[in-house]
């Protein structure tokens, strides 16, 4: 059995005014062929957000490829997902392309990007 995810709040600096990405891994990694390995989308994704000033949590189905205050393994992800976003009190973004989990997070989210447009963003 995996951990209970956590969002790892002790990792987030407070910026007000920064939006937190909330990506969700396997939706995006898979939106492209071929598709980007974990490792791949985790550097890549990192990088992303370094370079546009962005705070980020990465959530994936299963354990993480490493133990990262930015990643999160969950049994199902979007679950995960939708947990964590009861708990962050200032604007994010969901990263995904999963209209259930859209649905599920209602309109939480300040902005919702697809994850075939993040991708290539990446």
């Amino acid at each position: 059995m995996l951990p209970r995810p956590v969002a790892r709040r002790e990792a987030r600096v407070d910026t007000p005014g920064v939006p937190l990405v909330v990506v969700d891994a396997e939706n995006v990694r898979r939106s492209r062929w071929p598709n980007l390995t974990r490792e791949e989308l985790v550097a890549r994704t990192r990088e992303w957000a370094t370079r546009e000033g962005h705070e980020l949590v990465i959530v994936l189905d299963g354990p993480t490829p490493e133990e990262a205050p930015d990643l999160v393994g969950a049994g199902n992800a979007d679950d995960a997902i939708v947990e964590l976003a009861a708990t962050i009190d200032g604007p994010w973004w969901l990263v995904s392309s999963d209209r259930g989990l859209r649905l599920r997070v209602g309109d939480r989210p300040e902005r919702l990007v697809g994850g075939g447009s993040f991708v290539r963003s990446i």
